[in-house]
């Protein structure tokens, strides 16, 4: 976990247990890979994400480090059956940074950004590393890097979130630390390396903002850990706040967290099928071990579910709204044998606990980041801990969903470009958005490639095969 200035402290309870608690019949918990230094160490606090080609990808904080390798992280490549290919790893002595504790984000042209914690100069203390302030890049998608930013402080520090997409083809993000303030920072970078800085949090309104999360309505939205109306200086600095931005800088607060609502999310936001946002905190709740919550666009926040440890506690990744319309996430800790959980919640609040890690050497432990449902209907995570090296582990976790197709990005204009992604799609005979049927190009077994056609409205994208028709996990959003 990147050793970020206002992250807190995660103590671990070490349980011993004598079996592996088996997962019921409609659902199948599968070890894909386990991390071994070589390939990577301790997948830090990210989503995997789908690629265009079928494949998934992810970043790693560490690796080699106490073989005398690079050692400071890895980009990587994972097939669907556990093939694990390291595509970058990162050291000090370039400016490409250090520890991408963040996840990726692929755009129409097949390339990745990403973003670095630390490194980038040999200036500045970022991450637990003192080699500069992070970095923004882009990627490849056959491996090769370009820096695009390297951040000084004043424009920002520790980029620890996945950058987003709007739909004129920018891009978003956020830096823990550094700004005007040294709270955190939002920032647009524009694909030719172009960085604008587009608010500095101060305190009331903030401090550590996690991801955003692009709305409906082309605004963003997110969460920060800390600050907010309970801040009152570093000695009472807040318990975090949920927000909007729009593409201009204007920032407006939407929730001021407290014990109630829970406290802490440590990671941002998830858009639900229904428009509205969906998260978790770490901490507090009614029970203490945090809480899953609904926020609508408007302000106002629903807890959906409080942990009580027996369920699950700490949840520090994120939700994901799932193509049966509920999400599905993790907690850190918490469950039989404290080593975490995968749970279900409906957008009305009904909880359903499904998986609890028991064997550390072969499950992994401490969940940190947030899953990825996969167009095959099966989610993909990582754990922080465990596995055969107890480096952490890449998973697969099935509750029997079916497959389903999803677009790149998920909203957009008449005429704009889209990538359909999904499993099968050879021999696609038809593509509609909400029953207005579209010209496309079979790309592969895994994309199609469309525009959003003239008369479309807001609803589903269907695709038709000879196995039958695939409905998107979501509604595609025309603006």
């Amino acid at each position: 976990m990147a050793n970020s200035k206002w992250r807190k402290t995660v103590c671990v309870r070490v349980l011993a247990c004598s079996a592996t608690m088996a997962a019921s019949s409609a659902q199948t918990f599968t070890t894909l890979t386990s991390f071994d230094n070589y390939n990577g160490a301790k997948p830090g606090n990210m989503a995997l994400v789908q690629g265009l080609d079928g494949n998934y990808y992810g970043t790693t904080e560490g690796g080699q480090g106490f073989q005398g390798g690079r050692g400071y992280g890895s980009i990587f490549r994972i097939s669907p059956a556990g093939a694990l290919t390291t595509l970058d790893s990162f050291g000090l002595s370039e400016n490409y940074g250090a520890m991408p504790s963040a996840g990726l984000l692929q755009v129409l042209n097949g390339d990745f950004y990403v973003t670095t914690c630390s490194g980038g100069s040999t200036m500045g203390s970022t991450c637990g590393l003192a080699y500069g302030y992070g970095t923004v890049l882009k990627m490849t998608s056959g491996g090769a890097l370009t820096t695009l930013w390297i951040f000084n402080s004043t424009d920002g520090a520790a980029p620890n979130s996945a950058l987003v997409q709007d739909a004129s083809g920018n891009l978003y993000g956020t830096t823990a630390q550094g700004g005007a303030y040294n709270y955190g920072t939002i920032f647009r970078i524009l694909p030719n390396g172009v960085l604008t800085n587009l608010y500095s949090f101060s305190g009331p309104d903030g401090v550590n903002p996690q991801g955003l999360a692009l709305g409906i309505d082309g605004d963003f939205y997110g969460t920060t850990a800390f600050g907010g109306d309970t801040y009152h200086g570093q000695d009472a600095i807040g318990v975090g706040t949920v927000f909007k931005i729009n593409a201009l800088g204007t920032l407006t607060t939407l929730y001021n967290l407290n014990s109630t609502s829970g406290e802490s999310p440590y990671a941002g936001l998830t858009l639900g099928g229904d428009g509205d946002f969906y998260g978790t905190t770490y901490i507090s709740g009614a029970k203490g071990y945090g809480t899953v919550f609904k926020i609508t666009r408007g302000g106002r926040l629903t807890v959906l579910h409080d942990f009580d440890d027996t369920d699950g506690g700490f949840p520090s990744g994120g939700l994901v709204s799932a193509n049966d319309g509920n999400l599905y996430g993790t907690t850190l800790q918490g469950g039989a044998f404290a080593y975490g959980t995968i749970f279900r919640v409906t957008p009305d609040g009904t909880f359903t606990s499904l998986f609890t890690f028991s064997s550390p050497s072969q499950e992994g432990y401490q969940p940190l980041g947030t899953m990825l449902e996969g167009t095959d209907g099966n989610f993909y995570g990582t754990t922080w801990y465990g596995g055969s090296n107890n480096l952490g582990v890449v998973f697969r976790f099935s509750v029997g969903l079916p497959p389903f197709v999803k677009s790149l990005p998920h909203l957009g204009r008449v005429g704009d470009p889209v990538d359909i992604l999904g499993t099968d799609l050879t021999d696609a005979t038809s593509v509609s958005f909400h029953g207005t049927a579209a010209v496309f190009t079979v790309v592969s077994a895994s994309e199609i490639s469309t525009t959003v056609p003239a008369g479309a409205t807001t609803g589903f994208i269907k695709v038709t095969t000879p196995g039958g028709t695939l409905s998107s996990g979501g509604p595609f959003y025309v603006q």
